[in-house]
Parts: C-alpha cells; structure tokens; sequence
C-alpha cells in the first residue's frame, strides 16, 4: 500500500484531522464533539514521536495506542486529548497522574497547569519518562516511581487527578486527595472485561458524582 501523501506530508495535522473526527463521531457518547482549541494546540506542540521507541517512529503521529515495552503503552491521542480536555484545567491547577508511562500525558498536561505530578510503579518506565521530559524542558513535571492507589499524598490536594490504567473501583486515597471543585477522570473495569472513562466529581460540600463518558481499553492499574 502506497503511503498517503497528507499524512506524509504533514503528519501532525493529519493527526489533528484524525482526533476531530473521533470526537465527533463519539460526541454523542461523550458529550464533546468538539474538544478545546487549547487541548489541540498542545496535541499538535508535544512532540509524540520523542515518547514513542524508535522502532515505532514511523507511526508516531498516528491516531493509536502504541507500545513502550514492560507490556505498557502510549495511549492513542484522542484518548490522551479527551481526558485531558475532561478535566476543564486552568493555568494555575496542580495535578495529579497516575501512570507516567513514557511520559507523554504528564508532558500534555504540563503545557496547561502550573505542576504536574506524576507517579509511575515500574521504576524502568518512571526513570525514562523522568529522564526524557527533563531534556525535552518539561521542567514542571515531577516523576515519582511508587503505587498509584495511594497517590501522591505529600503534595495534595490536588486541582484535578488523571488515571491512565484501568482499576475495578477508585482507589480511595485518590478521592481523598481530589479537592473540593475537583474533578478525577478514570478508565473503571476488569483487566479483561468492559472498562468506561468515567468523569468523577467531587462538589465542594465532599460529595462524589460519577459520569460515564466513553467504552475504552487501558492496561491495568497495578501495585
């Protein structure tokens, strides 16, 4: 199959193309046909193919999850654009990842809130994600290599918190750890079984609404 020259050509709008039309055709699921200009700029700043193995370059700027070994993976990006845009963050909000992996989300997140912390199990993975986003001058990214049910409780509350592996139930150190106004946007479900992206929001009197936003697919949260 030849290569499409567009795509060739220019790929980050291809993928921009590629992201509006998913949210679209998914918006009377999620709510958003559209997402924010804001989030696609940095979609379209962050250089995805510096997060992704070599042996995977060519497809870097392609609408699809991809490996980063340790049986992890980078998440597709309207996946990564929707949760992030999920989570309505201003300038000033400091925020919570769960499941740096390479570290593309964190460097997402980073383009639109004042810090980011970001914690990741499998050492291996939070050292090169920690190494990674510090030569590419992600300096308002915090790497922490530790159990992502607990979250990170030194540091919060937290502005807004963003799980990228999937978990049965909601951890209840990431509950605590929302602020009041707070919102959590989560893949819930089994490893192997149907997972929602689930909006949680937590009003300032402490209450927890959920809302189910779109089927997905992550790996595990695990310990």
């Amino acid at each position: 199959m030849e290569p499409d020259p567009a795509k060739t050509a220019n790929p980050v709008s291809h993928l921009l193309r590629a992201i509006r039309s998913e949210a679209l055709a998914t918006g009377s699921v999620t709510g958003r046909p559209a997402l924010s200009p804001r989030v696609l700029d940095v979609i379209a700043e962050v250089p995805r193919d510096a997060f992704v193995d070599p042996e995977y370059g060519e497809h870097a700027w392609e609408d699809r999850p991809l490996p980063i070994g340790h049986r992890q993976t980078i998440s597709q990006p309207f996946i990564v654009a929707l949760m992030t845009d999920l989570l309505n963050l201003q300038p000033t909000d400091v925020v919570l990842e769960v499941g740096t992996g390479s570290g593309y989300q964190a460097a997402v997140l980073s383009r639109l809130v004042y810090l980011v912390h970001s914690i990741e199990v499998i050492e291996p993975l939070a050292h090169q994600a920690a190494l990674r986003l510090m030569e590419l001058g992600y300096d308002n990214v915090d790497v922490h290599q530790g159990d992502g049910h607990r979250g990170w409780r030194s540091e919060a509350p937290y502005d807004a918190i963003i799980v990228t592996a999937a978990t049965p139930e909601v951890p209840p150190a990431l509950l605590e750890q929302l602020k009041p106004g707070g919102r959590m946007v989560i893949p819930l479900g089994p490893t192997f079984g149907h997972q929602d992206l689930t909006l949680i929001r937590k009003t300032q009197q402490g209450r927890i609404k959920h809302e189910v936003i779109l089927p997905v697919s992550f790996v595990p949260l695990t310990d």
